[in-house]
This record gives structure tokens, sequence and C-alpha cells, in this order.
């Protein structure tokens, strides 16, 4: 029955009516379902505009492969189809090009009257998307951040705190040494990485005891092209 459903969608190449409305309304339906899937995935925020684009992104694509008709003309036409990805590849997410290739691949699909391979493909990649974002997959366990110290002068800023971030498992690297106020005290600058486990309180604590109070802070993204 599967078999019989998939041939007889990849067979209604004749432009009818009829076709042309059953694609328009798949392709409506699937880049919903898109729409919807990369909302659910994507904890950070997205826009609305986006979230738009993809609904109908496959409408446009399918009725762009309905107009083109033959066989020959549509081999020449895909290359132009996707090269709406520029679009969005400049300024874009790898995540955001990747749901656009793949909404274009869902109208390609409603376009060449194969509606039950799009409706297959789109449900077991829309499912492929979710169960990675729930499970973390390709989730850093570590975070990547720049820690500035004021030191006095008289503490050897070579190996003042490696005893602290061996405790804390911290690997860091000094990346910067600068004086302040007139030469009496020493500003470092070191890109750390803490594993998500590390408590920041604690780490900071431990430094403070080590640099007399002093001012220090931790930066929650490392911006080391500033120094």
């Amino acid at each position: 029955m599967l078999d019989s459903i998939f041939a007889v969608a990849e067979s209604t190449s004749e432009l009818t009516f009829t076709n042309a409305a059953l694609t328009i309304v798949i392709a409506i339906i699937l880049g919903g379902l898109i729409s919807f899937t990369y909302m659910k995935t994507s904890p950070a925020g997205y826009s609305q505009s986006f979230t738009l684009t993809m609904v109908l992104l496959p409408v446009i694509v399918a009725i762009i492969i309905l107009l083109i008709g033959s066989n020959v003309a549509r081999a020449f036409s895909l290359a132009g189809a996707f090269s709406i990805i520029r679009f969005r590849s400049a300024p874009g997410d790898p995540k955001d090009i990747t749901f656009v290739l793949f909404t274009m691949a869902s109208g390609l699909a409603c376009g060449v009257g194969a509606f039950g391979y799009a409706v297959f493909f789109t449900l077991i990649l829309c499912a492929l998307m979710v169960v990675l974002n729930r499970t973390g997959f390709g989730l850093k366990k570590s975070m990547h951040k720049t820690l500035k110290v004021t030191i006095p002068e008289n503490l050897g800023y070579e190996e003042a705190f490696a005893e602290v971030f061996n405790t804390f498992n911290v690997a860091y690297e000094l990346k910067k040494i600068r004086t302040t106020e007139l030469g009496s005290l020493y500003e470092l600058v070191y890109a750390v990485t803490i594993d998500e486990q590390t408590s920041q309180k604690e780490l900071l604590d431990a430094i403070r005891t080590r640099n007399g109070n002093l001012d220090l802070s931790l930066t929650m993204a490392p911006v080391m092209n500033e120094y």
C-alpha cells in the first residue's frame, strides 16, 4: 500500500488545477511543520520573519517547479532554484542554512509530484531535529571565558593562580600582562575553559584570596581580540 502511494504521487506530473492546488496545500503544511520544528529547537530565540519565510519557501519552490514542467528544463532550473540560499548564507547560522535547504527540498519534492516522499522525509527529518535537540547532541560541556585579575607587584604572575586552576580543573592560558596604577599593580588576562559543573563563585573566591581581594572580572564570552 505504501509503495502504491509513493508511485501514484510520483506519476502526477501533468499540470492541472487539482494537482496545483494539492501541491500548494501540501507544501504549506510541510513548510509549517518545518517552521514549527525550527521554533521548538531554537531555545536561543528566532525571528518571526525567518519562521514565516520557511512556511512560504516550499510553496514558492513548488510553484517554480510546476511552471517549469519538463524534466529537461527542471534539471537546468535546479541550480537557479538552490541559489536562493545565498540570501541567508552570508549572515546566517549553519542551523538556519540547513533549515532553508530543508524547506527547499520539501518544496522541490512537492513540485515534482512526489508528495509521499515529501511527507516522509519531512517527518523523518523533523523528528531527527527534535531528538538531537532534546538529547543535547553536540552541546559543549565546558565554557570558554575571559578572566581578568589584578595582582600586587610583589606576587609572581607566572604561576600565581596555577594551583587554583588545577584545583578546579580549569584549563587556562595567560594572554596578556600589563601594569596599572603607575606600575604598582599588574593586570593579568587569561583565556579559561570552565566545566559546566564547576562553581564559578567558588573559583572567583579562591582567586580573591590569592590576589588580596583586588579587582577581577570573568567575561561570559572570550574577547581576546580586544587585547
